[in-house]
């Protein structure tokens, strides 16, 4: 196996804890390894999993696990753990995996999952949209589509997301959150194959070639799956299509460093907005 043979790889490194004292990885803390990897996998299906498997009513249960040791892991290193699903059959799901330091592969395993009914643990086939959604992933298809237009059109899936980002985890006032300016904003809503609302922004014009994008929002078990960007250069997109010649944006501080990896610059000093630090940033469109 090569690291082009997967399309999902999870990158950590090897803490002290997981050494033994042959100052190698202990064997069994691979098989973690392959496990933290899978809800990488997963968030690259754009599947939040207990959702998911509650909506189709089943669930996902090991039946086996089996892993082959090829070099060791040490301290400190940087590993890459990479996982596929090989097949599907009735009611199992065959994924295999590898782990790699660099080019060099130090690992392969088998998990072979049976999906079954979690009341009584009995197996059941495999629904056919998940089938085409593992396939479809395998075969580089894309996990979410975004989607652009009026309050009107969004407001359901946008609410959904604000509501759980905003006011539940963030603590913000629903008085605070609902502002006319959503009857007459340009809307982002990011939604996986199932439809379920990941991600949303809006995309404001306060003067003449200006615009402002704000109320961005990636649902919590999403985040770090690249869906922030996709809703960003989405409504950027907008603003370049109607002649915009600059985009503004106020950032909570905790995520500056991910608006200027997408071309923002701060502006000005931090000021506080609901409670929270927020900076100013620009992009221009020039």
């Amino acid at each position: 196996m090569t690291r082009n043979d997967f399309r999902m790889l999870h990158r950590l490194r090897v803490r002290w804890a997981e050494v033994d004292m042959q100052k190698i990885v202990f064997n069994g803390h691979y098989l973690m390894y392959f496990d933290t990897a899978m809800a990488d996998y997963w968030r690259a299906l754009a599947l939040p999993y207990e959702q998911t498997m509650h909506d189709l009513g089943g669930d996902l249960y090991v039946k086996k696990a089996s892993v082959e040791y090829h070099a060791s892991a040490r301290y400190d290193d940087q590993l890459d753990v990479g996982l596929k699903c090989q097949r599907i059959g009735n009611s199992s799901i065959q994924f295999v995996g590898a782990i790699f330091c660099g080019g060099q592969l130090l690992i392969t395993g088998e998990l072979i999952y049976v999906y079954a009914n979690p009341a009584t643990q009995t197996a059941l086939p495999v629904p056919e949209s998940l089938r085409a959604i593992f396939q479809g992933f395998e075969a580089g298809e894309a996990m979410t589509h975004c989607q652009v237009g009026t309050w009107d059109l969004l407001q359901t899936h946008a609410q959904t997301v604000r509501t759980e980002v905003f006011v539940g985890e963030q603590g913000i006032a629903p008085e605070d959150e609902w502002d006319a300016a959503d009857a007459t904003a340009v809307h982002a809503v990011l939604c996986n194959r199932y439809g379920v609302p990941l991600g949303t922004a809006r995309l404001l014009q306060p003067e003449v070639g200006v615009a402002q994008i704000g109320r961005m929002a990636v649902t919590r078990l999403m985040r770090g799956s690249g869906f922030g960007h996709a809703l960003l250069e989405a409504l950027v997109q907008a603003a370049q299509n109607r002649g915009d010649r600059e985009v503004r944006l106020h950032a909570q501080r905790s995520a500056e460093g991910f608006y200027k990896r997408q071309g923002f610059v701060p502006v000005g000093e931090p000021f506080d907005e609901v409670g929270i630090p927020h900076l100013e940033m620009r992009r221009s469109l020039l």
